[in-house]
């Protein structure tokens, strides 16, 4: 599980940093995460490729969270797309991209594919055979979503010594992959667990920005791989976090603390703060597993 950063901080873009946006690459998936102003730039400098991007969930209409999804649409159309974009955000996304391609007289010639979210509860919006994607309902000053991407259980791993010691054709190596028991010509049946290695455990992430600390939150990222929490503001600025409906990093590190997630994130910095090592040491007295967001960054997870 790679995740790219291509921005993280907060409200206006900067020469030298952007809002938010990145790319989750999971089971050879590749989902992109809310789509600031410069999106598009900072995908060409971090050699990501237009078209493995599928799927572009947004997580509310704040405009340093979408404000580069209408350029990043129309350079697809400029590219000759041809391939289907879904895009999963708040309801009134498809009414404001739209207007945008109906004024300009460009809409695109691949299809474009508009899920809009209303629900305040968690919901299944994606899954194919690998990845399970659900919302996160978040609190913030507009209508919120956080993503949970999933794997899903792979394969069990054949235990080829234990396979052919019990002389089992090949045609049967798929069901046992799949968990199925063996059943011999003798009539003896082998139970799966006897040829078979358990596969590698599913990875999980979690996507939470914008929101205020809020502890609801916590049965929906329970025990995930890793989270990404927003943490606009520094302790000093606690009450302007409460006011603004962000979260400090100490908030971020207590709701990671809670949820028992194993590696925290941090991002969505405030522009008014020009050392972010300094969010890493205040989360860091509540919570021990913390990296740092930054433009260009990358994870292997």
């Amino acid at each position: 599980m790679n995740l790219t950063i291509l921005g993280c901080y907060a409200a206006t873009p900067r020469t030298f940093t952007n809002p938010t946006s990145q790319v989750l690459e999971i089971r050879n998936r590749l989902f992109l995460i809310d789509c600031g102003e410069g999106t598009q730039v900072q995908l060409r400098k971090n050699k990501i490729k237009f078209s493995k991007i599928n799927q572009v969930f947004i997580s509310h209409l704040h405009g340093d969270h979408f404000f580069g999804l209408i350029g990043l649409i129309s350079t697809f159309a400029l590219l000759n797309r041809t391939t289907d974009l879904h895009v999963y955000g708040p309801k009134g996304i498809k009414e404001i991209i739209n207007l945008q391609l109906r004024l300009s007289n460009s809409w695109t010639k691949y299809g474009l594919f508009f899920h809009e979210l209303e629900s305040k509860e968690s919901e299944v919006i994606f899954e194919d055979d690998k990845v399970i994607v659900k919302t996160i309902p978040l609190n913030h000053r507009v209508y919120t979503n956080g993503f949970l991407f999933q794997e899903k259980i792979r394969e069990r791993k054949l235990n080829l010594d234990a396979v052919q010691n019990y002389e089992i054709d090949k045609c049967y190596y798929q069901n046992i992959k799949n968990g199925k028991d063996i059943t011999l010509d003798d009539g003896r049946i082998i139970e799966n667990h006897k040829l078979t290695f358990d596969p590698v455990p599913p990875l999980s992430y979690a996507f939470c920005s914008d929101t205020a600390y809020d502890e609801s939150i916590i049965p929906y990222i329970k025990e995930v791989d890793v989270l990404y929490h927003e943490s606009t503001f520094l302790d000093s600025e606690e009450a302007l976090a409460g006011k603004t409906m962000h979260s400090t990093a100490k908030e971020a590190a207590t709701i990671a603390l809670k949820a028992k997630v194993k590696q925290l994130v941090l991002g969505h910095y405030s522009t008014r703060y020009e050392n972010i090592e300094l969010f890493k040491e205040q989360a860091e007295t509540i919570f021990p597993n913390i990296l740092l967001a930054d433009d260009g960054k990358s994870f292997e997870f």
